[in-house]
């Protein structure tokens, strides 16, 4: 076979464990959580179907579908970490890191360092695409809790003031959805499904 094929293969294989780690976040009929994999298409989906709300007008959408179903690969091997949880926090970045450098490098070479090109790019936050991005990732989340009473939210003992803040890509990114944000914020309080 090709080697640049046979490691694409094996990388094709590989992959397949994202559909193994599981997220906290519950599916939104609430029969069970996500798994990575889930995720990433449906942050991919979400940033298609959204497009029209983007602020920038330097947003390459194609750009951004790569960045979101390459972002989380690296938790095949790093695993997923809540996002409201300090202490995994604490060394998600090195994990992540070595993650990448494992998984990304089972492609042939050029392929590899482009998949970690995006990763990288996704992970800083720092070009429109990844804020773009970024701001879809954490809004898929958001919806999910809300549209399981708050799962998440109270198994984490999470507050608004925390969400607030990690929602606030959005703000920018895509305005008028963050109106959303803040009636699904407000709304979940007054429902006890989120801590004041």
């Amino acid at each position: 076979m090709n080697s640049n094929l046979d490691k694409q293969i094996q990388f094709i294989i590989e992959a397949d464990k994202m559909k193994t780690i599981f997220r906290r976040t519950l599916v939104m009929d609430k029969s069970r959580p996500e798994n990575d994999a889930e995720h990433s298409w449906h942050t991919a989906l979400m940033a298609m179907t959204l497009f029209e709300h983007v602020s920038s007008p330097q947003v390459d959408l194609n750009r951004v579908i790569k960045m979101l179903l390459v972002h989380d690969l690296v938790e095949i091997y790093a695993g997923d970490t809540f996002a409201y949880d300090d202490k995994g926090n604490e060394d998600k970045e090195i994990r992540e890191r070595d993650a990448a450098g494992k998984l990304f490098g089972m492609l042939p070479e050029e392929q590899g360092r482009e998949y970690r090109s995006l990763w990288e790019e996704f992970d800083a936050e720092q070009t429109p695409c990844a804020f773009y991005a970024c701001a879809i990732d954490r809004f898929q989340p958001l919806l999910s809790n809300y549209m399981t009473q708050g799962h998440t939210w109270k198994t984490g003992n999470v507050n608004a003031a925390k969400v607030r803040k990690r929602m606030e890509p959005i703000k920018d990114a895509m305005p008028e959805v963050w109106k959303v944000v803040e009636q699904i914020i407000d709304e979940s309080i007054i429902k006890g499904w989120l801590q004041p």
